[in-house]
């Protein structure tokens, strides 16, 4: 009852920050349709300031992350559907038949330099469609359009960027809260699965962290959105280095989530061969989805993430006294795949890649050691080092880079063998 009515909070302090990003995008809209037609009427002299307040609104109601990339589009099309309207014009004059023609062929020269739809291709088309249609009964009519357009789009973004700038910590916020619930909830599951022996809990684990697909991309989308905002915003610029925090902390988040997505189907193949599971593995990944939620928490407050760090390198020392137990090649699969998910996670809290490796491995060695004399150097014990780390060491300045595990292969491979063709049974 107490985590129904928890959740139930949670959801509804999501739905309300929802509702203030969605009334500030509105008011943003509103304010920048009212100034543009006021300074194209009252400054510029327009008697019909039509195209001000659309190319404003244009501007606001663009995707958040992608209003200066669509306001240059938006100029281009208005550009290059008058050069093909006047041109056309001139060529076959104005009609009905030439209407549709005119429009058609500005159409199709969009889409052969754009390349696709989007914003230049459908303000030629609407550029087209006015020259080719009012050019008979109204002069001058390209000048005028350009300068509304213009001026429409820079209202826009002056309203974006200096009068009702987004708080990119709301937008953040608001993309990640799922991606967090879900992933939590399913390390939970993966945890409860390898806990009571259920390969098929933990295949539907590896099903649903792989269908995490949009909610991934709506975060990726969010932190573009954020971006824009600490770039273009002056009141914003404060917060540069709060979101290049949570830019780096998504990333690692996206790899612990493939990670771990890895780690259900190892988890499966292992229950599946009824490898032996000390109970150790299962409490690791229920420590990760701990630290995890933690990490939820300290993001949303935007507090330090030294309490995320001790939890992941707890994961990692739990799953470290596993190797106290006879492991076989699936349960040393699982383990490793535990360790990985831990690195990920502690540079997910700004800590370097090399010394993420180097916490996790020292947390694992002292777990393994635990019950041995004091006298054992730990890291002269080549009988319990595992596939290092390292192996998923990113290069922090190709943050597009994929990671391969060229140090460690799953020991009966991707074809989920029985493991005892790998030793001998």
């Amino acid at each position: 009852m107490a985590r129904s009515r928890y959740q139930g909070s949670r959801a509804a302090r999501l739905r309300r920050r929802q509702l203030q990003i969605i009334a500030l995008i509105a008011t943003q809209a509103g304010a920048a349709a009212a100034l543009a037609w006021w300074l194209s009427a009252n400054v510029l002299g327009n008697p019909n300031p039509v195209f001000a307040p659309t190319a404003a609104v244009g501007t606001i109601a663009a995707a958040i992350g992608q209003r200066t990339r669509r306001t240059l589009e938006l100029l281009i099309g208005v550009a290059l559907g008058i050069v093909i309207g006047d041109i056309l014009i001139y060529l076959v004059g104005a009609g009905t038949w030439q209407t549709g023609f005119i429009v058609g062929a500005a159409i199709f020269i969009a889409l052969v330099f754009a390349g696709r739809g989007g914003t230049v291709v459908s303000h030629v088309g609407g550029t087209a469609v006015l020259i080719a249609t009012l050019s008979s009964s109204q002069r001058d009519l390209e000048l005028p359009r350009i300068v509304d357009a213009s001026v429409g789009s820079l209202v826009g973004m002056v309203v974006v960027a200096l009068l009702l700038p987004l708080n990119p910590h709301w937008i953040l916020n608001r993309a990640a809260e799922p991606v967090f619930e879900l992933f939590v909830g399913q390390l939970r599951n993966l945890a409860s699965a390898l806990a009571k022996g259920d390969p098929d809990r933990a295949r539907a684990v590896q099903d649903r962290l792989r269908a995490m697909g949009p909610d991934r991309e709506r975060l990726r989308e969010a932190l573009s959105g954020a971006e824009e905002v600490v770039r273009i915003s002056p009141a914003r610029w404060h917060r540069r280095q709060e979101y290049e925090r949570y830019a780096v902390g998504v990333k690692h988040m996206n790899r612990m989530i493939d990670t771990c997505t890895d780690l259900a189907r190892r988890s499966a193949t292992l229950l599946e061969y009824g490898e032996p599971v000390p109970r150790e593995l299962s409490a690791a990944v229920g420590e990760l989805a701990d630290a995890v939620e933690q990490l939820r928490r300290e993001s949303r407050r935007q507090r330090p993430h030294g309490e995320t760090r001790k939890g992941a390198l707890a994961a990692a020392s739990t799953a470290g006294r596993a190797r106290q137990h006879p492991l076989r090649p699936f349960g040393e699969a699982v383990l490793t795949q535990i360790r990985a998910a831990a690195s990920d996670l502690v540079r997910a809290t700004g800590v370097r890649p090399a010394e993420a490796n180097r916490l996790v491995r020292r947390e694992v060695l002292r777990a393994v050691h635990a019950d041995r004399s004091p006298d054992v150097d730990p890291s002269q014990d080549d009988d319990v080092s595992s596939p290092d780390e390292g192996s998923y060491q990113d290069d922090d300045s190709s943050p597009g880079s994929t990671r391969e595990d060229d140090s460690y292969r799953d020991p009966a491979e991707e074809s989920d063998s029985p493991p005892g063709s790998a030793r001998g049974g």
